[in-house]
């Protein structure tokens, strides 16, 4: 039995990613394996409906927990907040509440140069991404506000750096760097903690762009200074465990920085 045991949690962009030797690889999937560990109730939702139902199969196999997938995609010319409204009522009618929002979700065409990028790739960058943030926390806020509980949101080292080919990808996470802080700001008084994560660990996304775009990579991704990518479980999902832990409500708006499994505030 774990301290989340009982609570509910949503994870947009949890489906189950496999690395090229079949290992799991991907960092909403690592999330809600921690949180599994847990004992939580786990809300997935994503574009791909096997990624959804693998995770789905595997937590409930592994862990017994019970996990509710959901299809579902925030995008350009949908009806965005009645999208995000649909999962929270999906959650609550399933699980009776929601204690922590994990907003993971990111599509993006990395290593486009800004003076290549369409106006369709960086609209896929800001509703994947920044949009989905703004809709998911404003169909929460009533029902987190209940429980006093967490928002984590995810930004990257893209947005902090400016990296190479990354121009869409890099303003959305700057967004939601912003977004957060005013969250964080206004919401403390309700007691939901918000905070931001700049994730680096190795996924099979960041596997794709390394194939796709291998100059753009040789740029922006560096091994971090302890020698390794982290591990999207115990790295990423174990400090977003921590986060939603009730010792850690100090820490609203603060940014957690990840770098080859060592946890920095800056």
């Amino acid at each position: 039995m774990g301290f989340l045991t009982g609570k509910t949690v949503i994870i947009t962009g949890g489906g189950r990613a496999a690395l090229s030797d079949g290992k799991a690889g991907s960092i909403g999937y690592g999330i809600a394996t921690a949180y599994a560990k847990e004992g939580a109730n786990i809300v997935i939702t994503g574009r791909n409906v096997k990624k959804l139902d693998d995770a789905k199969e595997e937590l409930e196999r592994l862990y017994g927990v019970k996990v509710l997938p959901v299809q579902a995609d925030i995008s350009a010319g949908a009806d965005n907040a009645a999208i995000a409204k649909e999962v929270a009522e999906k959650a609550i009618e399933a699980f009776g509440r929601i204690d922590v929002l994990i907003n993971n979700a990111q599509a993006s065409a990395s290593g486009v140069t800004l003076a290549d990028h369409t106006v369709a790739q960086f609209d896929l960058a800001m509703y994947s991404g920044l949009y989905a943030t703004f809709h998911y926390m404003q169909a929460c806020y009533p029902y987190l506000k209940e429980t006093k509980g967490s928002v984590i949101n995810f930004a990257s080292g893209a947005g902090l750096f400016g990296n190479y080919g990354q121009c869409a990808y890099a303003a959305a996470k700057e967004g939601i760097r912003g977004l957060t802080r005013v969250a964080a700001t206004e919401w403390s008084r309700d007691g939901i903690n918000v905070n931001v994560v700049c994730p680096l660990a190795w996924t099979a996304q960041l596997e794709q762009f390394k194939n796709a775009y291998p100059e753009a990579f040789e740029k922006n991704v560096h091994t971090p200074p302890m020698g390794f990518f982290g591990d999207p479980e115990m790295h990423i999902g174990r400090v977003c465990v921590q986060l939603a832990h009730p010792d850690f409500k100090y820490m609203t708006g603060e940014t957690v920085t990840l770098e080859g499994g060592l946890g920095l505030r800056p």
